[in-house]
């Protein structure tokens, strides 16, 4: 690859569950309504993984559909890079799970924990690879299976969150395309206000932890608002700062979906009418890291977003952390 070759996606997959809960259904075992989680959030239903499947499994489905769509195999693939809050297990990363799944034995293959902002973080991390020289072929995907960390008793958080995944193939393209830039940050003294407090170093597995409910989503859901509605505009901007560019030579807005509100504030901020931004909360909630790429995903296959299109990614979450990545798709 030459310093003018740029780094872009070659093919883009998803998989979703086939099971659909609804807010009418948690109506049902939950002290909510439909329309107390459709006026606060925007959410109308998510998608949950059946008991037999793993975040591994969802992953590689995406994978093998993002492969399928660059036509290339898997033996084609030097690197996996899984961004999920819910690997299979602690130990080993997940992505190996996926390596093995897809058949893709040259493969390299870790795992990156930066919550509903992973997606982001992995695929700055597979540019530069590419960037690099060092690989042709990264597989990036986000992958969920957040079902399993909820606590079904707590309504704060438990309508919030889907299952789902999603993966793109990275890979040379010509110079001005693909990625054109990244902003990361995060900030630690925040950690606490989304967090899983039980099931490592500091807080080991044990009764106690487990009867008191410590393995699940904690949110203090006011905090974690007002920091997105700001970071969501800082970080685009900064992003495109970079570039000498401006929200208005934007095409598309492809935010984390984590919540309406969070996304028409930034859309009024940004001045962009509703069709630039991709939206699809109503349908699977907060998919963690697979937000993003489930978006992007059918805004491509609706032929909504097409190649050309200048698109900001924005993704905030756990950590707490934030990124943006801005793409001539």
């Amino acid at each position: 690859m030459t310093e003018r070759t740029g780094v872009g996606i070659l093919g883009i997959g998803s998989a979703l569950p086939a099971r659909v809960v609804t807010n009418i259904d948690l109506e049902k075992t939950l002290d909510t309504s439909d329309e107390w989680i459709r006026t606060r959030t925007g959410i109308c239903e998510r998608r949950i993984a059946e008991e037999d499947v793993c975040t591994s499994d969802l992953a590689a489905q995406a994978a093998m559909a993002a492969l399928r769509d660059a036509a290339a195999g898997p033996d084609e693939v030097d690197l996996i890079i899984l961004a999920t809050a819910t690997p299979d297990a602690p130990l080993p990363a997940t992505a190996c799970y996926v390596q093995a799944k897809l058949g893709a034995s040259r493969a390299a293959a870790f795992d990156v924990a930066a919550g509903c902002t992973g997606f982001i973080y992995a695929l700055s991390i597979g540019h530069q690879f590419i960037a690099s020289g060092n690989y042709r072929r990264v597989l990036v995907i986000g992958a969920e299976i957040l079902s399993r960390i909820l606590d079904w008793n707590d309504r704060a958080t438990c309508v919030l969150f889907g299952d789902g995944a999603g993966a793109v193939l990275l890979g040379p393209v010509p110079a001005g395309q693909g990625l054109l830039s990244f902003k990361l940050g995060s900030d630690g003294t925040y950690a606490d206000v989304l967090a899983i407090p039980a099931g490592g170093t500091k807080l080991p597995t044990s009764i106690a932890t487990a009867e008191a409910r410590l393995h699940y989503v904690k949110m203090a859901g006011n905090e974690v608002f007002k920091f997105a509605v700001r970071v969501i505009g800082d970080v685009t901007v900064q992003a495109l700062d970079e570039l000498g560019l401006t929200v208005a030579d934007l095409d598309f807005l492809v935010p984390h979906q984590a919540n309406w509100r969070i996304i028409d504030a930034a859309r009024k901020r940004f001045e962009l009418p509703e069709e630039r931004v991709v939206v699809n909360i109503d349908r699977y909630g907060n998919m963690s890291a697979a937000s993003i790429p489930v978006a992007l995903e059918e805004a491509v296959r609706s032929g909504r977003l097409k190649r050309g299109d200048l698109v900001s990614m924005v993704g905030f979450g756990a950590g707490l952390t934030w990124g943006a990545a801005i793409m001539r798709y």
